[in-house]
């Protein structure tokens, strides 16, 4: 008999898994190049080039101990390498025992979060979010506790504070943002970060804010403002799953920041929970190879293109969308039904199900937005190939003309 929470979890499963499943059925029925699959969040583009030069190189080499175990938290010179690049990303001093190698991103957040819960304990996001959040923090009996965000999708600092309580461990942020795609200004993060420390002073619990990163790498021309130069207790958790196009290789790192409390015990608690959750440690060839490549990412002009593409075919469709100003995805307005425009001011987590079950019938693939929290709304990947964007044009305005 499987777990009971397991088996709940199962009958409201991921909707991203569920869309990419029927896209295979349909593309398998009607042929992959009439089916518009934008459900998945799978990078299509190749790793940069010097990925493959550095991955041959070092599969080449015979060197003692290369594949063997190391340190728990990850190589040092490993460690040393990411330290340097995230320190200068963060606009703070780091060396290389700040950084525990993990198993891409979901592993970091899952180390983090086994390592800082205790039964109960609370962890504050902002909707909508990645939806395998709350298993996540689930999975240490924790509670996920969901903040509006503010216009546009911003993050509201007066929201998450109505939301502490003494239970908060944690504020989990996400920047770019999945599905949004918005950025967080350093406005923001300065206010919420005087809303926690105000907390602390309040309670004497400072909770921690966790920033996932796998985005950071992909911004049209907004920078990506630094976390842990702004709140002393914060913590991020990142891969390269998306910069260097490396999903399936499950590569990331923790980053704690110089001034959080009990620092060294936070550390050693990463460290120990990567070890008994069973990650044991990150790859280790992954773990070299990334470590020679911190100034190398994917050609972000290519999904620059592609955004430009797709929000060109829902302007002209009359779509409304939040624009994205990183990551790759399109967050779209369910919009009203033409056979029922009284109905419009009307947009209930029905619509957003019954929007995507009615694009389908065009091809046309998308997850909808109450699986992230916010319904009402689509989710789009354009990390797939621009023709596919173009060729989905027509399908767009047929699906419009008959919803």
């Amino acid at each position: 008999m499987i777990a009971h929470a397991i088996r709940d979890a199962l009958s409201s499963q991921s909707m991203i898994r569920k869309m990419f499943e029927e896209g295979a059925a349909l593309k398998k029925q009607h042929g992959p190049d009439k089916v518009f699959d934008f459900s998945l969040g799978n990078p299509d583009l190749e790793p940069p080039p010097a990925f493959h030069r550095v991955f041959l190189r070092l599969a080449k080499e015979d060197k003692k101990g290369s594949h063997g175990y190391m340190p728990n938290a990850g190589f040092s010179e490993v460690r040393e390498a990411l330290a340097k690049k995230t320190a200068a990303e963060q606009q703070v001093d780091l060396d290389g025992a700040s950084i525990v190698m993990s198993v891409g991103a979901a592993g970091a957040l899952n180390t983090i979060f086994k390592a800082i819960l205790n039964p109960d304990d609370e962890v504050i996001v902002t909707a909508p979010y990645f939806m395998e959040y709350r298993a996540y923090v689930g999975n240490y009996r924790g509670i996920l506790v969901e903040a509006p965000s503010g216009p546009g999708f911003s993050l509201d600092a007066a929201a998450i504070a109505r939301k502490l309580s003494p239970k908060t461990a944690a504020v989990l942020i996400n920047s770019p943002n999945n599905p949004t795609g918005r950025i967080y200004p350093p406005e923001d993060l300065a206010a919420l970060a005087e809303v926690l420390r105000g907390h602390a002073k309040k309670t004497g619990r400072a909770p921690y804010l966790l920033s996932d990163e796998p985005y950071r790498d992909l911004s049209y021309g907004t920078p990506v403002p630094p976390v842990l130069s702004a709140y002393e207790n914060a913590i991020v958790a990142s891969s390269y799953s998306k910069s260097l196009s490396l999903p399936g290789e499950r590569i990331g790192f923790i980053a704690v920041g110089p001034a959080a409390e009990e620092r060294e015990a936070l550390l050693g608690a990463l460290i120990y929970a990567t070890r008994i959750l069973g990650f044991v440690n990150a790859p280790a060839l992954m773990q070299r190879i990334v470590a020679e490549l911190t100034l190398a990412k994917v050609d972000i002009a290519v999904y620059a293109r592609r955004r430009a593409a797709f929000t060109a075919i829902l302007d002209s469709s009359g779509i409304e969308y939040a624009k994205p100003e990183g990551a790759f995805y399109l967050f779209v307005k369910v919009p009203p039904r033409k056979a029922a425009p009284e109905a419009a001011a009307a947009v209930s987590a029905a619509d957003d199900r019954a929007f995507s079950e009615h694009l389908k019938r065009f091809l046309i693939l998308g997850v909808p937005g109450s699986g992230f929290a916010c319904p009402g709304w689509i989710r789009f990947a354009y990390c797939v190939d621009e023709k596919v964007i173009h060729a989905a044009g027509d399908a767009f305005r047929a699906a419009l003309a008959e919803w």
